[in-house]
């Protein structure tokens, strides 16, 4: 549907000219050109909250079976993980993250809290002798059997990344129409993948990112 007069004239001003700006430099100065690619950016970013939802909650889970049939049930409180997580001093710690959460009556609830980032960090190299060189194949059994089990950790870690700042950029209302949409889809599916293809496959068919690349204006 086309701008209104109106609508060219407002909502630059509502939007802010710092943020519309990433938007006018992309489309040489033409406000209606550049609304709908604001537009098309909002609407394909609520779009990958669906995948999104289904990448972080498949992997997280899957990692949490790994740590859960390494440490037990009540892994939260098992002082043995909780020394086996990083603790730098400046910057995200995975052990500050968990302990914050300590008091919360269950793991579910727990693993509900955790930040997205706790589940990257889990594919560190540290946890590779405790969870990984049993676990990996385990909790996600589409994973290349090729690939060392190293590799694939690493391959995770970088993922997860990747699929976290893609993330972060949505939840800040950011623009992503530069980036290449069908690789950022990929990925996360590939991630689902790894625990489950029919999970995957369905993703496929509730997704409407993928339709949305041909639209872009």
């Amino acid at each position: 549907m086309p701008f209104t007069p109106d609508e060219i004239h407002r909502l630059p001003t509502v939007l802010s000219a710092p943020r519309f700006a990433t938007y006018l430099a992309e489309k040489a100065s033409d406000k209606e050109a550049a609304l709908e690619l604001y537009q098309w950016n909002m609407e394909l970013s609520a779009a990958f909250f669906v995948p999104l939802q289904i990448c972080e909650v498949s992997v997280r889970n899957s990692i949490v079976t790994g740590i859960e049939n390494t440490y037990g049930p009540n892994w939260p409180w098992e002082k043995g993980f909780h020394i086996s997580l990083r603790n730098p001093q400046f910057g995200y710690s995975p052990r500050r993250d968990l302990t914050g959460l300590s008091k919360l009556p269950t793991s579910g609830k727990i693993v509900a809290e955790l930040k997205f980032v706790f589940w990257e960090r889990m594919f560190t190299k540290s946890h590779d002798a405790a969870i990984w060189n049993h676990q990996f194949m385990t909790v996600f059994p589409n994973a290349d059997p090729a690939r060392s089990i190293q590799q694939l950790r690493a391959e995770g870690f970088d993922r997860l990344g990747k699929i976290r700042d893609l993330r972060n950029r949505i939840a800040h209302h950011e623009p992503i129409f530069r980036r290449n949409i069908q690789d950022e889809y990929d990925r996360i599916r590939s991630i689902v993948a790894w625990t489950d293809e029919t999970a995957a496959d369905w993703l496929d068919k509730v997704e409407r990112v993928t339709a949305m690349i041909t639209s872009k204006p």
